[in-house]
């Protein structure tokens, strides 16, 4: 067995291992790509608004340019797990990470973590087509009574394309009927969701009015940005009619 002294003479003589090495800072563009299979509908200009919500704070180069460390980069991914997943607001998420919810208490979405809300919400513009699904697969994926897919039919919330009978439904609907199914097991029918669906109507003629010049420009770049303002503005509407929403029910419980 050898003795102290010839283990660390043995110690001194091995070759140092290499120090592990170090990541270089991303930028805010290499950030969107790395995020992007999991959150399809990331942005550049999505990432800005977290940014100057104060939920983010990257380094930036004497000229301005954000870069974000791997700590930067694993904080964005668990505020937009938290937004997909949990349908937190932006407050919530800050009082979340301020108490140390990390990453790895965020897991991915997948086989093994089924929930009983619906998944991320769906991009204003789709990166890939929607799957279809034919009426009999709707009510199967969904345990909707056909009565109520009626009345979601009849009130305009859901459209289907084809043939009355014979209508094809996207995933978004799907999850709309998902949605209805929830709210049905409290008593709530399809005709007293026409609310939400004028609602959103006069939300979407809202967004329509501020961004129609440039989503109808003929200029691609021009475009590109009305579009990612879209997507930026109904993030905006949605987290704001979450805040009125229960700033209105914590009269009930208070």
């Amino acid at each position: 067995m050898p003795t102290a002294r010839q283990a660390q003479k043995k110690l001194a003589s091995s070759p140092a291992r290499p120090e592990p090495r170090r990541t270089k800072p991303m930028t805010i563009g290499a950030v969107c790509k790395t995020l992007s299979t999991e959150f399809p509908d990331i942005s550049i200009s999505k990432i800005r608004y977290l940014e100057n919500q104060r939920l983010l704070a990257p380094n930036r180069t004497p000229g301005g340019y954000r870069l974000y460390s791997q700590a930067d980069v694993a904080r964005l991914r668990t505020i937009l797990r938290l937004q997909r997943d949990e349908f937190l607001p932006l407050k919530v998420i800050r009082q979340e990470l301020a108490v140390g919810r990390s990453d790895a208490a965020t897991p991915a979405k997948g086989k093994g973590t089924a929930s009983k809300r619906p998944g991320r919400l769906p991009s204003v513009v789709p990166t890939a087509p929607e799957a279809r699904f034919t009426r009999e697969e709707l009510i199967e994926e969904t345990k909707a009574r056909p009565e109520l897919v009626d009345q979601l039919l009849e009130f305009g919330l859901i459209r289907g394309s084809g043939d009355p009978g014979e209508e094809s439904f996207s995933a978004t609907e799907c999850e709309i009927v998902m949605a209805a199914v929830e709210l049905s097991r409290y008593g709530v029918e399809g005709r007293n969701l026409r609310v939400f669906k004028s609602s959103a109507d006069r939300e979407a003629a809202l967004l329509q009015q501020i961004l129609s010049p440039g989503l109808r420009s003929r200029n691609a770049e021009r475009r590109k940005e009305a579009t990612e303002a879209l997507e930026d503005l109904a993030a905006v509407t949605t987290h704001l009619k979450h805040l009125l929403l229960v700033g209105d029910l914590r009269s009930l419980v208070s």
